[in-house]
């Protein structure tokens, strides 16, 4: 490894490598051996830089969700634009993606990884999942103030129902995704007498 890289650069080499190993393997597989041979680096820089292996994982997973908010963004200034199935399809098929599904199986896979994680986040439940939750609330709250949701519709449940959803129609890493007309039936099912009739 050359010196005076710096740190930043470190990081993301080996949670680019992390995610190489998850995607291609699996979190059984996910060392702190496989990322640095992954990285092409020394075993020891790793651990110059991360207290020890969980501490790695918990700033990959930390880095990943902080991801999540850019996206937020876009998609409650999509609201009033376009269709609010349509929205949400897109934001939860770019929301799980290969790496996302990996790593909620990685949170899964790790109790100490999980409790390092309810330790530096404020909110509860599942990690990266409660983010998402939060971003698909926000946007739905957005559109229900427009008028394009029923006034009583009950964002703070359709919210998490759509992230689960949607989630078990990612999770199968061995399969191919779903097809978008099927994302798009489940939001449409999932939202089914919260959208007023158009005129």
């Amino acid at each position: 490894m050359p010196t005076g890289v710096h740190i930043r650069d470190v990081r993301e080499q080996l949670f680019a490598a992390a995610e190489r190993v998850l995607l291609r393997d699996g979190p059984n597989a996910l060392t702190s051996r496989a990322v640095t041979t992954e990285a092409g680096c020394a075993k020891g820089v790793l651990h110059r830089h991360f207290a020890d292996f969980d501490a790695f994982l918990t700033e990959l997973v930390l880095d990943r969700i902080g991801r999540i908010d850019e996206q937020a963004t876009a998609l409650r200034e999509s609201a009033g634009t376009g269709t609010v199935a349509g929205n949400l399809a897109d934001a939860l098929t770019a929301l799980f993606g290969p790496v996302a599904v990996s790593i909620v199986g990685l949170i899964t896979f790790r109790d100490e990884l999980r409790t390092r994680l309810r330790q530096a986040r404020s909110t509860g439940g599942v990690p990266l999942l409660s983010e998402a939750a939060a971003m698909i609330a926000a946007y739905l709250t957005a559109e229900r103030e427009l008028g394009r949701l029923t006034p009583d519709a009950d964002v703070d449940t359709l919210a998490p129902t759509l992230v689960g959803a949607a989630h078990l129609l990612f999770a199968d890493r061995e399969s191919t995704p779903p097809q978008p007309a099927t994302v798009h039936r489940v939001v449409t099912t999932v939202l089914a007498g919260t959208t007023p009739p158009q005129p």
